[in-house]
């Protein structure tokens, strides 16, 4: 377990800094000695005490969190490597999560960066900035806490409220959780009162840093939750006192407005967009807006500098991959449908289960990198097929090599979404502008579409806009959908498009949860394909991976054991 401490054992005082380069005003970061009056006399170290809290607000999201997959894994998207170790997504995969060794990352982590927001917020007055940057750095201040405590919500449910305090190690630190509400109304406050002091959209210099759009997309995102069945008087509490902590006590169907509402303030601003494109390929624009740097839909990102850092964890060893992460399975590949937006389980959808990955939405093979998907490889720096058919025209019927069936993945597939075409993870000429997406336009539009379609009797014109609009960038040829769609198919439209459109980005898990659907995604048996290399032909066939078992204590994450064991007030959740 990291020895570092959580907010709730005061870490020691420490400034970060970070290296302010040509591409990103966040790089790497570096721990000095130096007190608090030192940094905040100091215009330069100030500025980069603040854009140390920056540096941490992906880790929950990240492909390579529990060094095997991270939430991919963790959930029915994909699955993990080290296979045979005790980590937190073996837990969550086979129902064993278990308070005393499940990872503490998400508490720590997110504590240890709202002290060091209060540590600002705490000196902000006396430092050495004009009164436009003080207002302004504030904001994204107060932001990036409301942020580092929605990831404690999503993971636990009510947690602690510390306030603007910044405790020391006599202090009496507050270890009472506060209520759902109380918290879901901290992070909505929080959030539009940053918001009034910071622009739609930053630019030049400010390129990456919190924005109005963050703020209101955060807002968006933490009152859809709310909104939600786990949530919204569906709690799995197994005591009286854990019920405010984990939910609202009564359901009320007007917390969908509230989310509408806020996903409402960020379209109307018209300040962002999908990046479309089918002019050069059909969903090229899915593709590409991933790869770039800057784009009309990026809200909000973990800013870096030219990288490949994604390319090192989800292409095949012959790549150079020797820490990968995840790899996905064939319910995530099935649940794509046809170019014609049609699912594969449709007879008028043309799918051939002989040739699986024929004519299927754009989206997938910009998803998945399948058998035979051309994928670069140095030092030719050429495309070439990934072979990871079993070729039975050989007499000892062995794989094709290392990127194979059983020997490079266990699924039949690697992961594609948001590598870039042209970069190879073992070679230094090639990077790519990527920065790692937290909050896309994307997510803004099918927040929207949900919220209005649970609210509603009926789906109606704006609920069927927003989401064909995620189709249409897609490529989809039809991207309409039917007509006269009633309020639970359209549910069940919006989960798959979410599925689909936010794949590996560290939606899957939470949105199961909060939908109260996990125990059916969750709880099955999981599979990959095997591709034959025939004289025929290639043929495919269907492989069991994993058993995935959920237990309803699993809609929460455990507090960590190092944690309750130091009070009896901070009470763990349901089932630990």
């Amino acid at each position: 377990m990291d020895k570092v401490l959580s907010f709730i054992s005061l870490i020691l005082f420490s400034v970060v800094f970070v290296c302010c380069k040509k591409e990103s005003f966040l790089g790497k970061t570096k721990s000095t000695d130096l007190d608090e009056k030192t940094v905040f006399a100091d215009s330069a170290y100030t500025m980069n005490f603040l854009n140390g809290i920056y540096s941490d607000i992906g880790f929950s999201v990240h492909p390579d969190r529990f060094d095997g997959g991270g939430l991919d894994a963790a959930s029915d998207e994909s699955e993990g490597v080290a296979s045979g170790s005790v980590n937190t997504y073996i837990q969550f995969a086979t129902g064993t999560v278990n308070p005393a060794i499940i990872t503490d990352d998400a508490w720590r982590i997110s504590y240890t960066n709202i002290r060091r927001a209060n540590i600002y917020l705490k000196h902000l007055a006396g430092a050495n900035f004009s009164k436009e940057l003080k207002t302004r750095t504030k904001a994204e201040a107060r932001f990036l806490r409301a942020w580092y405590y929605f990831i404690l919500l999503e993971h636990y449910g009510g947690v602690p409220l510390m306030g603007d305090s910044v405790y020391s190690a006599d202090d009496n630190v507050p270890r009472v959780r506060n209520t759902f509400e109380e918290c879901v109304n901290y992070i909505v406050s929080e959030c539009d009162t940053a918001a009034k002091y910071l622009d739609w959209v930053r630019v030049a210099e400010n390129y990456g840093r919190v924005s109005k759009a963050a703020c209101k997309s955060l807002k968006s995102r933490v009152l859809l939750y709310a909104a939600s069945p786990l949530f919204n008087g569906g709690q799995v509490a197994d005591r009286a006192e854990l019920k405010p902590i984990t939910g609202y006590l009564s359901a009320d169907p007007a917390r969908w407005k509230l989310a509408e509402d806020a996903a409402l303030e960020v379209m109307n601003s018209n300040n962002y967009s999908l990046l479309i494109d089918n002019t050069t390929e059909p969903g090229f624009g899915f593709y590409q807006v991933f790869t770039l740097r800057k784009s009309p839909e990026l809200i909000f990102a973990r800013m870096q500098g030219p990288n490949r850092e994604l390319e090192g964890l989800w292409q095949p060893p012959t790549r150079g991959v020797s820490n990968p992460a995840a790899y996905p399975y064939l319910e995530l590949a099935e649940a794509f449908g046809m170019s014609n937006g049609l699912p594969i389980t449709d007879p008028a959808s043309g799918y051939d289960a002989a040739h699986p990955y024929s004519n299927r939405d754009p989206r997938f093979n910009n998803t998945f990198i399948r058998d035979q998907t051309l994928i670069v490889r140095r030092p030719e720096i050429t495309k070439f097929p990934v072979n990871i058919y079993i070729d039975a025209t050989d007499p000892g019927r062995v794989s094709s090599g290392q990127d194979a069936i059983y020997k490079g993945t266990p699924t039949g597939f690697y992961t594609n979404k948001m590598l870039n075409r042209d970069v190879v993870s073992d070679w230094f000429n090639t990077n790519t502008n990527r920065c790692f997406p937290l909050i896309r336009y994307a997510e803004i539009l099918l927040n929207f579409a949900e919220a209005r379609n649970e609210r509603l009797s009926a789906p109606d014109v704006e609920v069927y806009k927003a989401v064909e609009e995620i189709r249409k960038r897609a490529g989809l040829n039809p991207y309409n959908l039917q007509t006269g769609l009633n309020t639970s198919s359209m549910r069940a439209i919006i989960q798959n498009e979410r599925r689909l459109e936010l794949a590996f980005e560290g939606h899957r898990f939470f949105d199961v949860r909060r939908w109260k659907i996990a125990e059916m995604t969750e709880n099955r048996q999981m599979h990959g394909t095997e591709p034959t290399k025939t004289a025929a032909g290639t043929t495919f066939r269907t492989i069991a991976v994993r058993k995935h078992i959920f237990e309803k204590r699993m809609y929460l994450w455990p507090i960590p054991l190092s944690e309750v064991s130091k009070s009896t007030q901070l009470l763990q959740n349901p089932g630990y």
